[in-house]
């Protein structure tokens, strides 16, 4: 998915987001506004993932989903 997409369907994925990565924050979330890069670096902070574990962490929740 690229992150013209991810922020497309940002709304849709919030509440997915919350659930799998649940020591994110609302506020966090808000900040984030479903852009991708920034949401990957939170996830880096967050967790203290390098940006390709967190893109990998990425990918697979996203694989899992069904975005349709």
């Amino acid at each position: 998915m690229n992150s013209d997409v991810f922020e497309g369907k940002w709304r849709q994925l919030r509440g997915r987001i919350k659930q799998a990565w649940g020591d994110l924050t609302d506020d966090e979330l808000d900040r984030v506004k479903g852009n991708y890069d920034e949401f990957v670096g939170l996830l880096q902070e967050r967790y203290g993932w390098a940006r390709e574990d967190a893109e990998a962490e990425i990918a697979r929740e996203l694989d899992d989903w069904d975005l349709d």
